[in-house]
């Protein structure tokens, strides 16, 4: 039996017709760019989320870098984040000019430890940038309160957390400005990719209105320096199509994530954990074990794909390495060699969770 990460073949197939349909009106008006699609997507994710505005770019990365402008961030401003994480949200702390701080995860989220926040904020920190790791918000209470005690701005890394909650907001809605990736493999993905920045700021979403589209609010006539980052019609037709169904597609992944938990308990393997403040989406179901390279190999043996994210944190990257030196993320490095995420999404059958974790079992 093979078992992939994801399988958007399926997904595809249920929602083809009303796809196709709407790709047919994008090309037969030709309105490609900044056209009614995206506008009717824009509305739908901020009412979703429950924010005033959403605005849509060209990917997550851009996403966290063109709000990182809006909010003003900038040549050697700081920023506190997560070193256990895809490199865009550092990547994009870099862009501006501005410095990533790390700050080690928590051993049982993987999110950032918020114990440990305060002690890395200085008189050059500007901003707190959480992630929501794998579909777990970070626990967002306590981070405001340090942003609003020190006078901080709080961006939201959402690339992996689209519809999941924190206390009674959904992902996003918490922060100054939320950042989304549609990557398609995101809980909430187009066919290429995409981005979304949603906040309650009116003055904040017009200044990434004008950032996205070429630092313009009238055609040729350009206040600031800007960048090209404009979600298109055809992607935002597939997004509309599938941000019906989000609710019940999240709901599956934790259908199948308590599945999967409760046929590993009490073995050599540890579950993801919930912290019971919110709602996990699971875009990634990722466990931790000693043994993770021989459950690899098994898995892969059998036919069953598997990942680590991320093997190598950030601060242990070439890139960040020398600004890094010496400096030591217990956790996150523990955590890094130990992890091993297992095939998820919405339409994995129970059949296939039983033959992930035999396999699993077996190799133990």
């Amino acid at each position: 039996m093979q078992i992939p990460m994801v399988d958007l073949k399926g997904q595809y197939e249920t929602l083809r017709q009303e796809i196709e349909a709407g790709f047919r009106t994008v090309l037969e008006t030709t309105h490609f760019i900044l056209g009614p699609q995206g506008k009717a997507l824009e509305e739908e994710v901020a009412a979703y989320c429950g924010v005033r505005h959403a605005i849509g770019v060209a990917s997550g990365t851009d996403a966290l870098h063109l709000a990182l402008r809006a909010a003003g961030i900038g040549e050697g401003d700081e920023v506190i984040t997560t070193p256990f994480t895809f490199i865009a949200t550092a990547e994009a702390i870099s862009y501006v000019g501005g410095r990533p701080v790390f700050v080690d995860i928590d051993p049982l989220t993987f999110n950032i430890d918020v114990e440990l926040i305060e002690a890395a904020i200085t008189d050059r920190t500007r901003a707190i940038l959480p992630v929501h790791l794998f579909g777990q918000p970070a626990d967002l209470a306590p981070i405001r309160e340090l942003c609003r005690k020190h006078g901080l701005r709080l961006i939201e890394d959402c690339a992996q957390s689209f519809g999941a909650e924190y206390g009674d907001r959904r992902s996003g809605a918490y922060g100054e400005l939320g950042c989304f990736s549609f990557f398609p493999s995101k809980n909430l993905g187009c066919y290429g990719d995409g981005g979304m920045i949603v906040t309650d700021d009116d003055r904040l979403a017009e200044e990434v209105r004008v950032y996205r589209n070429h630092g313009s609010r009238e055609r040729y006539h350009h206040s600031v320096i800007g960048y090209n980052s404009r979600l298109d019609e055809l992607q935002a037709v597939v997004l509309r199509a599938k941000l019906k169904h989000l609710d019940g597609y999240n709901e599956q992944r934790r259908r199948n994530a308590h599945r999967y938990t409760a046929r590993l308990q009490g073995t050599k393997v540890t579950p993801p954990a919930e912290d019971g403040k919110g709602l996990h989406v699971y875009h990634q179901y990722t466990v931790l074990s000693d043994a993770r390279d021989a459950i690899h190999q098994a898995l892969t043996a059998a036919g069953i794909a598997s990942a680590v994210y991320y093997p190598i944190p950030l601060h242990r990257q070439e890139v960040y390495r020398e600004l890094y030196a010496g400096v030591s993320m217990p956790v996150a490095e523990s955590v890094a060699k130990r992890v091993l995420s297992l095939p998820m999404f919405p339409e994995l059958t129970e059949a296939q969770i039983d033959r992930v974790c035999d396999v699993i079992l077996g190799a133990l």
